[in-house]
């Protein structure tokens, strides 16, 4: 028995022919499902790139403990529970993050692997001399990834030297030398078609359009705010990059065909995340509200020993089940710590393995899905704490934590997943604040797009029930309960949700005591810079705003002032929190 595994970074489910995008050129996607069963609820788990790695290792959650980071030294891999049982396991990827402090872990645990270069501002090529970039809509804000970027454009000149058409093309190769060899997995693991959307005329050329803007192809994580135009450039960007990634997806299925492999061969095809493509007026994945374009993912799967293949279910999954999937197949016995499920009841019978998932991002909202609803839980307050990180590996995406980081830090008692090992517990700092959207529920079965927030106490009790059952299940901190305001055994009652609400209705109010008038969005400015605002300096707010204000002929409150309050009190970093204002106005 052999196993492949295809995945993609950041592939938005709903422009693929498979979940109903018409206009797309993905041939092989298509082709992909009429061998495969297509998922049509899949969710992420831990967002974004690394958290969801390590979920494909571990089987259970890591955003409830920890945010971006390494392998824990307590974790149970299932790559090296493959390797340690016999099979044989080869990474081919071009994904930047292995290579980094944050993700360094990872790739080391297979029996030998492979590294494309020049993705994402990859530290590959060395120009001192600084690189010709043409006039962006986007660019500063990525710093040194912007510029070692177009370092690297500049040798990646030929479609067969783009990261994406070496990492496949080395993934054939292994399968082309082992193919009569048993019992080996291969991850043939694609960067693309993350950010930036950068690819050959080839694939731009399926998408003709009149655009004759300034270079846009690498959308900052923001609201969007370009021209009509200029948003469907990027959407055309994006869809060249998915149609190149469609190219290789049919290598591998031509592979498939040449040596038989349907007959012996597991296939996964499926990826991290999605990624906003203006959807809700939003860029990105990771500081908005996390919409189905970015959770509800792509799943394709083939299983030899079952003939199922043109099939849909709506049975729900999510990224933690890959594991306990994959070590199923193999016949490798499935870790007690691991809390996903094997897959293989929904292809032998399409009987059910979850009622409900979680997922998110450390510190910020605590979703719930149980298929039909959707249910956004934030912070209980404006303080979203007490939060903390756990770990043995104390690294954030591209460094080690600042020895400052340090302080407080104690010894947190082991956790039930942890062997036997206390852990670090360290204050988190955290780079968002979902209280500053609230509480949301969606009815995926009225209203797929998730438009509108409904308002059902009742659902919304069920979703904390299924939310507190996996907490528990997870052995999730103690203070994750205290910080969305629910309890552990998440029996909540109606009257109770009814009067959190109206507290938090009064703990929004804004209000200086000056009878002042707040004129345009200031109202909405100032909340927002008020759940942006480290809690230490969040008391001279309101007092530091109303010394601007009473300077006045007349008792008023502007954006502007808003805007130069937070210039005032962040001084260096004031040009990114006024442009994160200015955005979340628009």
């Amino acid at each position: 028995m052999r196993a492949v595994m295809l995945m993609f970074d950041s592939l938005n489910k709903h422009i693929l022919p498979n979940y109903g995008c018409n206009w797309i050129h993905a041939p092989h996607f298509q082709r992909l499902s009429e061998r495969t069963m297509t998922f049509d609820k899949c969710y992420a788990g831990s967002l974004p790139c690394v958290p969801s790695r390590r979920e494909l290792h571990t089987g259970r959650y890591n955003f409830l403990h920890r945010s971006w980071g390494p392998l824990e030294p307590f974790d149970d891999s299932m790559i090296d529970l493959l390797r340690k049982s016999g099979v044989y396991t080869h990474l081919t990827t071009d994904h930047t993050h292995y290579f980094e402090d944050g993700g360094a872990t990872y790739h080391t645990r297979y029996n030998s692997w492979e590294y494309a270069r020049g993705q994402e501002g990859d530290p590959w090529k060395g120009n001192v001399e600084d690189p010709h970039i043409p006039e962006s809509l986007s660019g500063p804000k990525q710093g040194d990834l912007w510029r070692q970027d177009w370092v690297n454009r500049q040798y990646l000149d030929s479609e067969e030297k783009m990261p994406l058409a070496v990492t496949v093309n080395r993934g054939i190769e292994f399968i082309e030398k082992n193919r009569d060899q048993d019992r080996w997995f291969l991850q043939i693991e694609a960067f693309d078609p993350h950010e930036p959307f950068f690819t050959q005329p080839k694939y731009k050329d399926l998408y003709p359009h009149a655009y004759q803007g300034k270079h846009y192809d690498w959308p900052d994580y923001s609201k969007v705010t370009q021209q009509p135009e200029e948003v469907q450039h990027m959407k055309y960007e994006y869809a060249a990059l998915v149609s190149m990634c469609d190219e290789y997806l049919g290598k591998v299925l031509d592979a498939f065909d040449q040596y038989d492999l349907w007959k012996d061969t597991l296939l996964i095809v499926n990826t991290d995340h999605g990624f906003l493509l203006g959807e809700h007026r939003w860029w990105g994945k990771n500081i908005q509200p996390l919409y189905n374009e970015i959770t509800n993912l792509p799943l394709f799967i083939w299983d030899p020993r079952y003939d199922v293949r043109s099939r849909r279910t709506d049975a729900l999954v999510q990224t933690i089940d890959l594991p306990p999937t994959l070590l199923e197949f193999f016949e490798v016995d499935i870790p007690a710590d691991m809390q996903g499920s094997s897959i293989r009841p929904i292809i032998e019978s399409n009987s059910p393995i979850r009622v409900a998932a979680l997922f998110g991002i450390h510190g910020g909202h605590i979703n719930c899905t149980d298929g039909r609803y959707v249910y956004m839980r934030g912070p209980k307050d404006i303080n979203n704490g007490p939060l903390y990180e756990y770990t043995l590996m104390p690294t954030h995406m591209h460094h080690m934590f600042n020895p400052k980081e340090f302080a407080g830090m104690e010894l947190a008692a082991p956790f039930s997943f942890t062997k036997g090992c206390s852990v670090m517990r360290l204050l988190a700092s955290n780079f968002l604040n979902p209280y500053l959207y609230g509480d949301l529920l969606f009815d995926l079965e009225t209203n797929p797009s998730q438009e509108t927030v409904i308002a059902d106490p009742v659902v919304e009790a069920t979703m904390i029930g299924h939310i507190a059952r996996l907490m528990r299940e997870h052995d999730a901190p103690v203070e994750q309960y205290a910080r969305i305001g629910i309890p552990k055994d998440g029996m909540v009652t109606v009257e109770e949700l009814e009067r959190e609400k109206e507290t938090k209705r009064r703990q929004n109010e804004v209000d200086l005591g000056l009878k002042e008038r707040w004129i345009g969005k200031s109202k909405e400015a100032f909340f927002t810079l008020s759940c942006l605002t480290p809690k230490p300096m969040r008391s001279m707010l309101n007092v530091k705003l109303a010394t601007m204000v009473q300077s006045k002929p007349l008792p008023e409150v502007s954006e502007d002032d808003v805007l130069q309050l937070a210039t005032s009190l962040f001084g260096n970093q004031a040009p990114r929190l006024v442009g994160f204002l200015k955005m979340l106005l628009v």
